[in-house]
């Protein structure tokens, strides 16, 4: 066990811990559970940073850094959708999770036939990320139908635009392997 490692736990612990504090009936849940995600938004930087620098990459940390990374927005996303009860976030919710099922499928498949770094990481994928997780901050900081949320809720949608922008990236990069060849 690692510092980045420890870094990826502390992540998968935040995810019960803001969905509780989210649901806790006082004026400071918002803001508190905000403030946490945005320290486990910051450790999925830290984590890689650390691991790369110290040459302290692990198996271990590979493969959990990323469940890490995509449970806490989906849990994040849950709560929210629950409590803004619009389908403008809820379209975008189902957006961002699916695209995450999608490509991480797509990754994994990518890998058994050798092909991985076809999937690699882009700045697309980076950029959605970034506005991913800046709305989700936003949004799980206010009460639904304040300004400031309705601001996230924008954001949360711009997200999606980038989320399908990045999968249709993905896809096209993996297309010369799946698709069926002609025989």
């Amino acid at each position: 066990m690692n510092i980045p490692n420890l870094l990826t736990l502390l992540r998968l612990i935040l995810i019960p811990v803001c969905v509780i504090i989210y649901y806790v009936p006082a004026p400071w849940a918002y803001m508190t559970t905000a403030i946490l995600f945005t320290i486990a938004a910051v450790t999925d930087w830290f984590d890689g940073y650390l691991a790369r620098k110290w040459g302290q990459t692990t198996p271990f940390g590979a493969f959990l850094d990323p469940v890490a990374d995509k449970l806490i927005v989906a849990a994040a996303l849950v709560i929210l959708v629950e409590r803004h009860e619009t389908v403008w976030l809820t379209i975008p919710a189902v957006i961002i999770i699916g695209r995450e099922i999608v490509i991480s499928a797509l990754r994994e498949w990518m890998a058994e036939v050798g092909k991985r770094s076809s999937v690699a990481v882009n700045m697309i994928g980076k950029l959605k990320t970034t506005m991913q997780m800046v709305s989700i901050i936003v949004l799980l900081s206010q009460k639904p139908g304040t300004v400031i949320a309705d601001m996230g809720l924008i954001a949360l949608q711009i997200a999606a635009v980038l989320t399908l922008w990045s999968m249709i990236v993905y896809l096209n990069a993996a297309w010369s392997e799946l698709k069926p060849s002609a025989k």
